[in-house]
């Protein structure tokens, strides 16, 4: 709580500040603590001094970002870096994690693909509290499941391109599980942002930006990626963009897919490049077997020369980085699965996804949050989303707090492969299922920050 006197009366309002603290200090106890002169800073330091102390801290600060030699940018972000800290936690063990917010403006912190309850989810939809402003919060859960999973703010920016998303909020969240056969000689993270946004000033309105990073540098600014011949290098590749998809490749190599967000697929195959959009995961294993020095960036000469792209050097390689364009195959979800026929399922969810012809809002069923319909579940029941994407941008999909089974991809029949964020081509139709099994409210929406920002969101709700 925090405390304070007006006109000689004291209040109690709202604060993690002294919210935490432990149970044997009690509201009176506070009062009398005040009382003998003490400020409420010191009492938040009785009273937490008898609390558990956090695994994990992260410091919510303005921060300057040197993305190369004379291309710094202004910007948000965790522990003084970007990205954030890698995290690693156990499944199935407890954590807790301590945020201080040492901004101006409230905050969000979003655990993305864990199965966790909703007031620590991160989304405020969903009732989780915020990060009060220049305060703390501690949020504490059980990591499940294992995989690839990350961090990042679910602040709503509207206008404001330099909060949410488009900041420098964001890391990887690794689960392990219990037993990890590895098979791989490197875990390399891969984590692809965009900088300096501005709105589109030709068509519809839309993002735009000056400058790509992949792991806080822009391409040829930071340290490269050092391997040796006849490594297996598990990359885990992240696109933390705000707004934009991206397609990568690391020339003279192929990637076996071997995890899509952070869950194993049953068809390894190898690909010579990667569409990741913003939200996903895609783990995948390249075997270092083309010494040299080479690029590992977007695919868009565009992007890569506004810095998408990292360095991958061979031990005793020398020269400047080379770059080829991979071929032109398309990528396809259905490739990493099964063609078994899916489970029926207990319900369904038409959910057709429309944009206003000024581009400034988006709907779903005709409605945009927080006017749009809730989706009525029974838990343990099967259910199926059948997205109608009627517009013109590809719509990547989030279901916080559940895995969907993609069950058809554009009329293709598929199972097998699970995410959590799947992208809906533009024009076309994809469904996919999902086991109520984590009571308490539920956000869905497209992890395009500028949708989600202006309608494109929606609510499951379970029964009873």
């Amino acid at each position: 709580m925090l405390l304070c006197y007006r006109k000689n009366k004291l209040l109690f309002e709202p604060s993690e500040s002294l919210s935490t603290a432990s149970s044997s200090l009690t509201r009176r106890k506070i009062v009398s603590l005040l009382g003998s002169g003490l400020t409420a800073a010191a009492v938040s330091r009785i009273a937490r001094a008898d609390e558990p102390k956090p695994d994990i801290t992260l410091r919510i600060q303005e921060y300057t970002l040197d993305l190369a030699p004379r291309r710094a940018v202004k910007t948000i972000a965790y522990n003084g870096q970007v990205p954030g800290p890698l995290l690693r936690a156990k499944e199935g063990q407890p954590v807790m994690i301590e945020v201080f917010n040492e901004t101006n403006d409230d905050e969000l912190v979003h655990w993305h693909g864990l199965h966790i309850p909703s007031d620590v989810d991160g989304a405020h939809e969903e009732g989780t509290p915020h990060v009060p402003r220049h305060s703390s919060r501690r949020y504490t859960f059980t990591p499940n499941p294992a995989g690839t999973r990350w961090y990042h703010s679910h602040f709503s920016s509207g206008r404001n391109l330099h909060s949410g998303t488009y900041s420098g909020q964001f890391g990887l969240l690794i689960v392990e599980a219990a037993s990890d056969p590895a098979g791989y000689d490197q875990d390399v993270p891969i984590i692809l942002h965009d900088w300096e946004p501005a709105f589109s000033k030709e068509g519809p309105l839309g993002v735009e930006y000056k400058f790509g990073s992949i792991n806080g540098k822009s391409l040829g600014a930071g340290e490269p990626i050092r391997v040796k011949p006849s490594q297996r290098v598990l990359f885990r590749i992240l696109n933390a963009s705000a707004t934009d998809q991206h397609r990568l490749a690391l020339t003279g190599h192929r990637f076996k897919i071997v995890a899509l967000d952070g869950n194993p697929v049953s068809q390894g195959i190898p690909v010579a490049a990667i569409d990741v959009a913003p939200g996903e995961r895609v783990d995948a294993i390249v075997e270092m077997n083309n010494p040299g020095v080479w690029v590992f960036g977007e695919v868009r000469d565009r992007d890569r020369n506004q810095g998408t792209g990292i360095v991958v050097e061979y031990a005793n390689q020398q020269g400047a980085p080379r770059w080829l364009p991979p071929p032109a195959v398309p990528w396809d979800y259905t490739a990493f699965g099964g063609r078994d026929a899916a489970p029926e399922p207990d319900g369904r969810f038409p959910l057709v996804f429309k944009a206003a012809e000024n581009g400034h809002h988006f709907t779903i069923n005709g409605k945009a949050y927080p006017h749009t319909d809730p989706m009525i579940v029974k838990a343990d029941r099967r259910y199926r989303m059948i997205f109608d994407n009627q517009s013109a941008d590809p719509h990547p999909v989030h279901l916080h707090r559940h895995t969907w089974e993609i069950t058809k991809y554009d009329k293709t029949p598929t199972s097998g492969v699970r995410k959590d964020v799947v992208v809906v081509p533009a024009w076309k139709e994809v469904e996919a299922d999902f086991i109520a099994s984590n009571p308490g409210l539920t956000l869905f929406h497209c992890h395009q920050q500028f949708h989600m920002d202006f309608g494109f969101m929606a609510m499951v709700q379970y029964a009873g």
